[in-house]
Formats: structure tokens, C-alpha cells, sequence
């Protein structure tokens, strides 16, 4: 199977391997990185083992391009479908834009309340630990950022690109997905990310900076 076809398994079997809690049958991010797990396979095993991960009130979010089989003892609490991209070519940044600022720990405490505002995916107090985060700011407040968040040997990709409703209407999204793909591309990587199907702005400016759609994927909440 492609590793882009179970990108959080690829991920946390990989490059986010320090991140991961689970065995060889299922993993997920540790509770304070992101909600995300993957079970490897949907033998019956590795489902028992990814429902074992999965604690009262700690929903978990899983992505992949496979139809999901809930395992037994999880409720399925929200099921929608995305769209997986990739870039097709080369991306490269702005010549050093001087308002894009790299993000860490000093600025978690920023970045989890523009997300927890604008809703741009599953994001925690350290979410940005997964990869490279940038961002923006008007005068000392944090009003966008982009950043990397699933990453596995030839890709990275491209997540949390969120703007507050004040700073919306002046590309900010889009220069910092590009700034964030660049880097990816730089290190001889290839950008994918996902959006929401119904997202069709997104889409629409995702496929301005490159991206091209490679599938549809499920994505389901699953809670004990």
C-alpha cells in the first residue's frame, strides 16, 4: 500500500516514531501532540489493539484513504470525507518575507488559541512539536500561521493554515502554505496535505499554489 494511502500510520511509524504510544499493531499520538491514530492493517488484531488506545472522553481522529472499519467497542461520533493533494511540482517562497516569523514553544500558547478559534483541524498545546510551524503578526498578536504536522521518508505535509477573521482577505493563508511548502521542497521533500471536500476555497487555493488532488479520504471520530 502507498504510505500516502495511511498517512498517519507511515508517520508515526517513521518520522514521528518519539511521538507515538501503541505497539506494532496500532499507534496514536500521544494525548498532548494530536488526537490522530492508526491501527496498521484492519485484521482484527491490530482493530483490538487501536480500540485499546482509545480512553473515555479522549476521542481519537483517524485519516486514511481505506474504507474505516470501526473496531469493536469505539461509536463512530463524526464521519466526513476529505481530499488528499500533492504538489506537482516545484514550490518556492517569497524571498524572505520578513513578517514570517518561525513558531515554537515560546508562542504555543498563540498558536492554540488562533486554532481553537478558527478550527483548522485537531490542534493541541503542543501540536506544533510535529514539524516546522511559521506565522504572522500585526501589532504583537498572532493573526496566521501554517505549519507541518504528518511526515514520512519523500513527504511532509502542510496542516494547520488558519487566519483570524480580523486578518482574512490578505493572502496570508496562502503565502504561508507556500512559505511551509517551500521548506518542505527545500529539504527534498514532496508537500501534500488534506482539506476538507466541502472546503472548496481551500481547494481552490491550494491548486493556485500547485497542489493536485490525488483521492478522497475518510476521516472518522471514534470515541469509547
Amino acid at each position: 500500500m502507498n504510505l500516502l494511502d495511511r498517512p498517519v500510520w507511515a508517520s508515526l511509524t517513521t518520522v514521528h516514531a518519539d511521538l507515538a504510544q501503541g505497539d506494532d499493531l496500532a499507534k496514536r499520538y500521544w494525548p498532548d501532540i494530536n488526537r490522530f491514530a492508526s491501527a496498521r492493517d484492519d485484521d482484527a488484531a491490530s482493530l483490538g489493539a487501536l480500540a485499546q488506545l482509545v480512553r473515555p472522553g479522549d476521542p481519537v481522529f483517524v485519516l486514511q484513504v481505506p474504507e474505516i472499519v470501526v473496531p469493536a467497542g469505539l461509536v463512530p461520533t463524526r464521519t466526513a470525507w476529505g481530499v488528499q493533494m500533492v504538489a506537482a511540482g516545484p514550490i518556492e517562497s517569497e524571498d524572505d518575507p520578513e513578517d514570517i516569523q518561525m513558531l515554537g514553544d515560546a508562542d504555543a500558547g498563540d498558536m492554540l488559541a488562533l486554532a481553537t478559534l478558527t478550527q483548522p483541524g485537531p490542534f493541541l498545546r503542543h501540536t506544533h512539536r510535529m514539524g516546522r510551524f511559521v506565522g504572522i503578526r500585526l501589532d504583537g498578536r498572532l493573526v496566521a500561521m501554517a505549519g507541518e504536522r504528518f511526515s514520512f521518508p519523500g513527504y511532509t505535509e502542510v496542516s494547520g493554515v488558519c487566519t483570524h477573521p480580523d486578518a482574512r482577505g490578505r493572502g496570508l493563508a496562502r503565502r504561508l502554505s507556500r512559505h511551509v511548502a517551500a521548506g518542505i521542497a527545500a529539504r527534498g521533500g514532496t508537500p501534500f496535505l488534506h482539506a476538507w471536500k466541502t472546503n472548496t476555497a481551500a481547494i481552490r487555493l491550494y491548486e493556485g499554489l500547485g497542489f493536485r488532488m490525488r483521492c478522497e479520504v475518510n476521516v472518522v471520530v471514534l470515541e469509547r
